[in-house]
């Protein structure tokens, strides 16, 4: 099977929904299926305002691109320049395609802008109103979606490599010698991820950033005692993860949040608000979630880490995929339920 996806986050970005997307890709090509990618790496591209690491994509060639793919189904993966493109071109041209909401898109630019995020609703509503399905990670996220008006979502959960994310493993070498508890943040250094609250947390120990984004200079200017790693990828993320005695997940506003099962896969207790995303994703046994983060905090550090590394076995990349395969919706308008049968045997 022909799928192509169209994405306005891809490499060099380092996200949640990049690494969904890239993990999901690879697990379809080892079932046998063709994946192609409409990313921002093919077109000229420009800064977002306020948030230059997100390249917005010149995108007038998308139409020709989707007509060359000649894909047996198209997911469009966001909605930003290159997701508006595939989608005009898709209604134009009576092809059908799915959407997925991965970001709390109307939070966060009205975090950037000041403006309710009730303005930004009709944009989300009108985008994938035409699509077949919306795919949605967390029940908490589809009836948020069903409360705005947008009522066809279709569950496609997340993952973690459990290859690579163990509790077994070597430690971080920048860790070594901080005084204990470590706690760990790792995200983009945002306003709308909330990282200042973790920043703040009034509880003993060191405090260690792993990530980049535009709050990161000013972060680190305002709170020096904390640990500013940078980027940090695959073996060493893991080592990371596995260095910290706390996983600290300040965030109010993710959809889901990989982060969270990474740290649990590499053996480390979780704390975080009790909101959308952690309350989808956590149990008490591997995880505290308090309004007040110093007392989650406190008391994710009495959870038992082999729990934790158990508890993440559950989510893997294969079963993600199988999800978002049974959510596609095909070219030639098969009836749904015949498009699953055919995509799972394919």
């Amino acid at each position: 099977m022909k799928i192509l996806i169209v994405t306005d986050a891809w490499a060099p970005q380092v996200n949640g929904v990049v690494r969904t997307l890239q993990a999901v890709r690879h697990e379809l090509e080892q079932m046998g299926h063709h994946v192609e990618v409409i990313a921002p790496d093919q077109f000229r591209s420009l800064p977002c305002p306020t948030y230059p690491e997100i390249r917005l994509a010149l995108a007038a060639s998308v139409g020709r691109r989707i007509e060359e793919a000649d894909a047996d189904a198209i997911h469009v993966a966001t909605e930003g320049p290159l997701g508006l493109a595939a989608r005009r071109h898709c209604i134009k041209h009576g092809l059908p395609f799915t959407t997925a909401y991965h970001t709390q898109f109307p939070d966060y630019v009205a975090k950037r802008t000041k403006l309710p995020a009730r303005w930004f609703w009709r944009y989300i509503r009108w985008f994938h109103a035409p699509a077949k399905a919306v795919m949605v990670s967390t029940p908490t996220v589809e009836k948020q979606l069903h409360d705005n008006g947008i009522p066809h979502t279709r569950h496609w959960g997340r993952g973690v490599d459990l290859k690579l994310f163990t509790a077994d493993g070597p430690r971080h070498p920048a860790f070594d010698g901080l005084a204990g508890p470590i706690l760990l943040y790792v995200g983009r250094v945002a306003v709308e991820k909330n990282v200042e609250a973790f920043l703040t947390l009034d509880h003993p120990g060191t405090k260690v950033v792993v990530g980049d984004g535009p709050a990161l200079e000013a972060c680190k200017a305002r709170f020096p005692e904390a640990r500013f790693l940078g980027k940090i990828a695959g073996a060493d993320l893991a080592a990371a993860y596995r260095s910290a005695d706390v996983f600290v997940f300040p965030s109010r506003t993710d959809t889901f949040g990989l982060v969270l099962i990474e740290s649990l896969a590499a053996g480390t207790p979780v704390a975080a608000y009790p909101v959308q995303g952690p309350i989808d994703v956590l149990t008490d046994q591997v995880a505290a979630m308090d309004d007040d983060l110093a007392r989650a905090t406190a008391q994710a550090l009495t959870r038992d880490r082999a729990a934790c590394a158990a508890y993440a076995g559950h989510f893997g990349w294969d079963e993600s995929a199988r999800q978002f395969l049974e959510a596609l919706f095909p070219i030639d308008h098969e009836p749904a339920e015949q498009a699953s049968a055919v995509f799972v045997e394919a």
